[in-house]
Order: structure tokens, then C-alpha cells, then sequence
């Protein structure tokens, strides 16, 4: 089982340890509901060194990532970020990803830890066919990276300590190269996976110690505490974030996972299944993925089904969960034409019962 540049520290803190993604990760520290709420109210520590990281440079680049990914490339700038997918060429999702641009012959490509491999070959197979040099055009930098989310409202005035530029009024999904806690070229991004502000830093893994206390000490003032997967994934599903595995994969399309917006049908954007995915926007696709939220008393899971007040199967839940925010048991699922108006009563099947919930808008938590 691999570790990252911050295991020692998840270890000595008394987290609880698990395998994730081939990875020894902490799950947990004090609690999930308290880490979750740490990260809403103050700041929290994210230890996401799991991610893939994979660079694409030279003069293809752009063409190269304009082809395999659903957002427009060419609406990026340098220091910015873009939220897109790999489509699969079959209707469905390779994975989901960040697109970094650093100039216009340099992108990062951030993966998720789980599909690495996967991601890493689809990205191999196209670079060839369009001429990249692997190890040179596209090179897998995964396993040199370490990185921290550091998560809330607090975060950028706890990080500004730190850095040697100013940060507390960043855009949204941008990026700096800059000097943090000594450590030189680091990446600082205002991007996260929480809905709660904050930021993502990526530096080499000799630098990963050094990254953590500076973090750690930085962040004491307004309360900082590392936060484990557990409360990331509450957090995402808070907010209605896809989580690929549960919300997101190979069978589903970004139309009817409702990614819409990051799925550009403009001029000179000929990504990978664009005219299946343009159909799909035309004529509909035959099923929505909705939030929804719990009437009757019960924690909808991945996997249940969704039924109508007849009992007829109607989709599936992708993600659920407590969400501590609101105090209420909400969840995501596909489901059939008919039943995505908010407010639509539907029920889900836990175990013998059929519990009543209705479908709402997402986000479940606007903060």
C-alpha cells in the first residue's frame, strides 16, 4: 500500500486509517460531523496527495486537451483553471478533472486518485494517435507530487501568512506559481472540492513536511484541524458535487449527469463524442441525475432504487448521506422523465420499506 508525503503525520495525529485508491489515507480524526462543520465554519486540512497529476506541453498540447476533454480549452488564460471530463467515446465518462493552464504550450492535468491508471492509458492512446511523445509531450508526475487541500472561509487569510504574494483576493478557479513557507514554484490554486472556499497547493514531495507545519502552524490561530475523507465526501455531497465511481462513470454521459455547463458545443471545440452528447442536449437524454431529500426518517445509500408512489423503479441513488449542515438525510440518483421537477414526490427503497422523499434543487447547502 502506497503512503504520501503526510502519512507519518495522519499517524501521529490517531487517525483512522484506511486503504483508498491504493493509498494508506486517514478516513477520520475527531469525527466526520465535527471536521465537516470545522471546514463550513473556520478552515481544514485535506491530505489529496492521492490525485493524479499529468503534464501535456509542446505545441500539440492545446489540441490535445481541446480533444479529450469537454470544457473549451481555448477560453482558458494563463493561471487558469477549468472543471471538464474525458469522454469515453461510448456516451460515457472516462473521468472527471482539472485543467490547469500554465502557458499556452503547458497544461496540468489533475486526475482522480482511483483512475490513474485508467485515465493515464486513455491519455497514452490518444497522445499517440495525434503524435505526442510520451515521457515528453505527456508525462505522468503523480507519484512526484504531494498536495494539501486547506478548506473554509478562513483558509486564504490563514494561507496569506505564509506566501510571499497576495492571495485573499484571488478569482475562483485560478492559479499562482509562488514561494510558500520557503518553498519555491509551488502551485497555488483557489479551487477545492468542498463548496466552502479555500485552496489546493501542489509542491514536490521532499517539500511535503515542510508544507504540512507551515500549514498546521499557520492555520492554528483560526482553528485549523486536518480533515479525512470522510468529511470530504460529505462535504462534496453538501453541496451536490459528482463523485466519480458514485454520481459519474463510464455508462453515464455529462448531459445526464447534469454537467451541461462544462460541456461546450462552441465553434472549433471537436471533442471526443460531441455530436452524441449534442443529440443527447437536443432531444433529451432518457434520464436525469437530481438531488433529493428525505421525508420519511432514513439514510438513502449508493445503489438503492428510487420508485414512484406505485412502487414502479424509476432510477437509482448514486450518493447519500446526513447532511450536517441542514440536519437532513439527502441524496442524488438518476431517474425518468417526469420526476425531475423540484418538489416531485418519489420513494426509496431501503431494504422492505419504501421511504418517501421529494426531488430539490441542488445545492442542498447554499451556505
Amino acid at each position: 500500500m502506497k503512503t504520501t508525503a503526510f502519512t507519518n503525520f495522519h499517524i501521529e495525529l490517531g487517525a483512522k486509517m484506511a486503504p483508498f485508491a491504493g493509498y494508506n489515507m486517514p478516513i477520520e480524526y475527531t469525527g466526520i460531523k465535527e471536521e465537516h462543520i470545522c471546514v463550513r465554519e473556520k478552515l481544514g486540512v485535506f491530505d489529496v496527495s492521492h490525485m493524479g497529476e499529468f503534464w501535456v506541453k509542446g505545441p500539440k498540447a492545446f489540441g490535445f486537451v481541446q480533444k479529450l476533454t469537454t470544457n473549451d480549452v481555448a477560453a482558458l488564460s494563463d493561471g487558469k483553471v477549468q472543471y471538464t471530463c474525458f469522454p469515453n467515446g461510448k456516451g460515457g465518462i472516462v473521468d472527471d478533472l482539472l485543467v490547469y493552464r500554465i502557458n499556452s504550450e503547458t497544461y496540468l492535468l489533475v486526475v482522480n486518485a482511483a483512475n490513474i491508471q485508467k485515465d493515464w492509458d486513455w491519455c497514452c492512446e490518444n497522445a499517440r494517435a495525434m503524435g505526442l511523445e510520451i515521457g515528453v509531450d505527456l508525462y505522468n508526475a503523480s507519484e512526484e507530487i504531494c498536495q494539501l487541500a486547506v478548506q473554509g472561509p478562513l483558509a486564504l487569510k490563514a494561507m496569506q501568512k505564509i506566501v510571499d504574494q497576495p492571495i485573499e483576493d484571488m478569482e475562483y478557479y485560478t492559479f499562482k506559481k509562488l514561494n510558500i513557507a520557503g518553498i519555491e514554484n509551488a502551485i497555488f490554486s483557489t479551487t477545492g472540492y468542498t463548496g466552502s472556499g479555500g485552496c489546493e497547493i501542489y509542491v514536490e514531495n521532499k517539500d511535503g513536511e515542510k508544507l504540512w507545519k507551515a500549514v498546521m502552524e499557520a492555520g492554528e490561530e483560526f482553528g485549523i484541524q486536518p480533515i479525512g475523507l470522510g468529511a470530504r465526501d460529505t462535504l462534496r455531497l453538501e453541496v451536490g458535487f459528482c463523485l466519480y465511481g458514485n454520481d459519474i462513470d463510464d455508462t453515464h454521459s455529462p448531459i445526464e449527469a447534469g454537467l451541461g455547463w462544462i460541456t461546450k458545443f462552441v465553434e472549433g471545440n471537436n471533442f471526443i463524442d460531441r455530436e452524441l452528447f449534442a443529440d443527447q442536449k437536443e432531444n433529451k437524454p432518457s434520464r436525469r441525475l437530481k438531488g433529493f431529500e428525505m421525508v420519511d426518517k432514513g439514510i438513502p445509500r449508493h445503489g438503492y432504487k428510487i420508485e414512484d408512489a406505485e412502487g414502479n423503479e424509476i432510477g437509482e441513488v448514486t450518493s447519500g448521506t446526513m447532511a450536517p449542515m441542514i440536519n437532513k438525510a439527502v441524496g442524488m440518483g438518476y431517474v425518468k422523465p417526469g420526476f425531475y421537477k423540484a418538489g416531485t414526490e418519489i420513494y426509496i427503497r431501503v431494504r422492505k420499506k419504501a421511504l418517501k422523499a421529494k426531488i430539490v434543487s441542488i445545492p442542498f447547502y447554499k451556505g
